[in-house]
This record gives structure tokens, C-alpha cells and sequence, in this order.
């Protein structure tokens, strides 16, 4: 993999302009570079990437397979690397700056998300290999240069502005695309090579997505899938910031942002779930009342299902019962629940593996109302590698089947 320390941000754009025009000539005219200066830009990159990314002819230059893949991204990393710079001048009132991104380089961006995630100049130091004067000179410039204060001291650490913020989440948009046009050279080489990033909730981690990545990885051999666990707003930011290609789990509705495209895939219907032997499992058809007569583990305030378990209990006209225990963690929740007379809301899948070894069970089912979808989030102008394409593709079809095979599932319990 390229490291992007390398990386020239001027020598892209060449190699751009060049792909786009279909002439070094026309190109070097168009970035005020002297043709052998826009040469020698195009071949430094070519032999960075290790791959020739045009045909070269008297009439001109043609990009190769390579060329065309990674222009493509390119493209899209230089428009994040501009929307980002111009939003922070328009957000401090301040007038758009023509071709913004020629005058921002790599080495600054990657000065400010390393500073970003260290926390200090020193730490970041370390990190990447650079000197902190290194550090502070290309903070510094790009500071003047956008004519706002990037980076502000608050005791021991250093921590971004919110226009830093604006800027940091299209760097590394920018270094997401890069990333991907990587995958798609190296897949050239390996057919089947390449990345994915998953981001995952409780559902999804249960049954599906296993199925899914078993059946990816006997697929292409030579793919990488990294898997991410946590809340979902955590797993939200990382997606819009390009860290993630896609989120699974619980839609929300509305979506929380204007720039995440849902796709529903199935319809989870959660169930009140017990201990085997629980008081309740032995009595069908008990009072919805009886609930409240045992100690429920939920989320905290402010999760889908906690919003849910609450209206499930004023739907029936009743005061939701006082939590002594919150957690969202389905591990913990499991392992609960087999110590005592515990209740929670979970779906089938779940505890799957605890109901067949016989020490969990299904006390009743929750209601319809408490139906939730289930799908795919990705950036709405997300372009996936042919190998990310295929990843989601292998879970529609997983979910498709599980689906099917749910279709026969028995009837909700009723209460009396």
C-alpha cells in the first residue's frame, strides 16, 4: 500500500487533468506547469502506484485500466479536499479561494488528523514519524492559509476548532477514496484483493453476518474484511467520515442525516426473552401485567430498543417498570439473565445458540408494534470498489434467504 506521506496532491491533479484532457500538453497548460514539470509529475506517480496509468502517443495519452480507476478516485478525493477547504472559508464568512485544493497539500491534512487523534503535537510526532516542528509548520500554514485557527490548546491538550472539525471529516473522505482507488490497483494484480470495513450492531453480529462473511471469504480468498462494533452514533460518524464502507443493523427513521443513504433488507420482530425455567415460561397466556412483577435489563435512554420496551408497556396502558440495570451490551445482557429471573427485549437470532443449548427462552413475543427495520446505511455518494459491491451483495442474498426461511415463523404470543 502507497503510504500517503508520499503522496503529492499537485502531482494527482496532474495526473488528472492529463487523463482528463487526453494531452500532457493541454494538461500543463491548464495547472501553469511547464510540460516536463507535469511529466515528471505523472511518471513520480506511476511509479509510487507501480503502474502505468497511460498509453502514450504523438497525438496524445490514453489512460490504461489502472488510469481510469484510480482518476476516478482522484477526482473525488480533490473535490472532498475542496468542498472541505471552501466550507471552513464560507463558514467563517470569508471568500472562496479559486482552486483551493492546489494550494492545501497532503502533508498538512495529515499533519491535522494526526494532531487530531493524538490529542498533542508530541503524541502525533511519534505516530507518523515527523518532526514537531514539522507538525507545526504545516498546521500553521494551513491556518493562514484558510485565514482561521485550526487547532486550539485546552490545558495538556490540543483539540480542533469546529471549523477544523468541517475540514478533518473531508480529509478524510479524501484519504477514504484514495484508499479504495488503492484496492482497485491492487486488485489488478490479485483478483478478488482489497478491503472492506464493516460497521455492525447486535442484530446483524448474531447470525447474518457470520453467514455472510463465511460465504464472502470462500468467495475471494484474497479480500480483507475488518469488522467494527460499537453504538451506533459512534459507528455513524465513522461511516460519514469514509473510516467505514457501510453500517448493518437497525434503520432509523428519520435518518439522523441528510447525507446517508438506508436500504431496508428484512423485518425484525424483538421478543421478551428469559432464563429457561423462568416463572412466566411455565404459564402461557399470562397477563400482560405479570411483566412488571420481574427486573428488566435494557438499554440506556436515548437507544432504539429502549424506546421501544418503553412503549410497549404504555401501549397497554402501564408505567414502564423502574430499570436497576441499563446496558446495551448483548454479551453482558446473556450472561444476566442466566443468573437470575431477569427480563429484555432481543431478536430470535440473538440468542439462537442459548435457546438450543436450552438456557434461554422465548417468554412472549413483544408486538407488532415493536417491529424494527433492518438494512444497509452507506454515504449517499458512496462509490464502491467491485470488491465492496460484491461484499454487499453476498448479505443481501444471505438476508434474502434468511427471510424466506422466517416466513414460517409462529404467530405473535397473545396475551390475556
Amino acid at each position: 500500500m502507497i503510504a500517503h506521506r508520499e503522496l503529492n496532491l499537485r502531482h494527482l491533479e496532474a495526473v488528472a487533468a492529463a487523463a482528463r484532457l487526453g494531452s500532457i500538453s493541454s494538461a500543463s497548460h491548464t495547472m501553469n506547469l511547464s510540460q516536463p514539470a507535469l511529466t515528471q509529475a505523472v511518471a513520480k506517480v506511476e511509479a509510487q502506484l507501480g503502474h502505468v496509468l497511460f498509453d502514450r502517443q504523438p497525438s496524445g495519452v490514453t489512460s490504461t485500466e489502472a488510469g481510469r480507476l484510480i482518476t476516478a478516485r482522484i477526482e473525488r478525493a480533490l473535490a472532498y479536499v475542496a468542498r472541505g477547504g471552501q466550507s471552513v472559508r464560507r463558514g467563517a464568512r470569508l471568500p472562496p479561494l479559486p482552486h483551493i485544493e492546489r494550494r492545501i497539500t497532503f502533508g498538512q491534512l495529515r499533519a491535522l488528523i494526526a494532531v487530531d487523534q493524538a490529542g498533542s503535537f508530541a503524541l502525533a510526532s511519534k505516530r507518523i514519524g515527523l518532526s514537531e516542528p514539522a507538525l507545526h509548520r504545516a498546521s500553521r500554514d494551513l491556518e493562514q492559509l484558510l485565514g482561521v485557527p485550526l487547532l486550539v490548546r485546552q490545558g495538556r491538550t490540543v483539540q480542533p476548532t469546529a471549523a477544523a472539525a468541517v475540514l478533518l471529516r473531508f480529509a478524510r473522505l479524501a484519504q477514504s477514496e484514495l484508499e479504495a482507488g488503492f484496492d482497485e490497483l491492487e486488485a489488478l494484480r490479485s483478483e478478488g484483493a482489497g478491503r472492506v470495513t464493516v460497521g455492525t450492531m447486535p442484530l446483524a453480529r448474531a447470525i447474518l453476518l457470520p453467514q455472510a462473511l463465511a460465504r464472502f471469504a470462500r468467495a475471494y480468498p484474497m479480500a480483507s474484511v475488518n469488522v467494527v462494533e460499537g453504538p451506533y452514533v459512534e459507528l455513524l460518524a465513522r461511516l460519514r467520515e469514509g473510516e467505514m464502507d457501510l453500517l448493518i443493523g437497525a434503520m432509523r427513521d428519520p435518518p439522523p442525516v441528510k447525507d446517508i443513504a438506508q436500504e431496508p433488507l428484512f423485518i425484525d420482530d424483538p421478543v421478551i426473552v428469559g432464563r429457561a425455567g423462568h416463572p412466566l415460561l411455565s404459564k402461557p397466556g399470562f397477563a400482560f401485567s405479570r411483566l412488571l412483577d420481574f427486573p428488566w435489563v435494557i438499554a440506556a435512554t436515548g437507544a432504539p430498543v429502549r424506546h421501544r420496551w418503553e412503549e410497549m408497556f404504555t401501549e397497554h396502558g402501564l408505567e414502564p417498570p423502574r430499570l436497576r440495570i441499563e446496558c446495551g451490551s448483548v454479551l453482558v445482557v446473556r450472561g444476566l439473565m442466566l443468573e437470575d429471573d431477569w427480563l429484555t427485549l432481543m431478536s430470535r437470532d440473538q440468542f439462537l445458540f442459548e435457546r438450543r443449548a436450552g438456557l434461554l427462552g422465548e417468554i412472549a413475543g413483544a408486538g407488532l408494534s415493536l417491529r424494527r427495520q433492518i438494512g444497509l446505511t452507506v454515504r449517499d455518494d458512496w462509490r464502491p470498489t467491485q470488491l465492496q459491491t460484491a461484499f454487499t451483495d453476498t448479505f443481501r442474498t444471505v438476508c434474502a434467504q434468511w427471510t424466506s426461511g422466517k416466513a414460517m415463523e409462529r404467530e405473535p404470543f397473545r396475551y390475556a
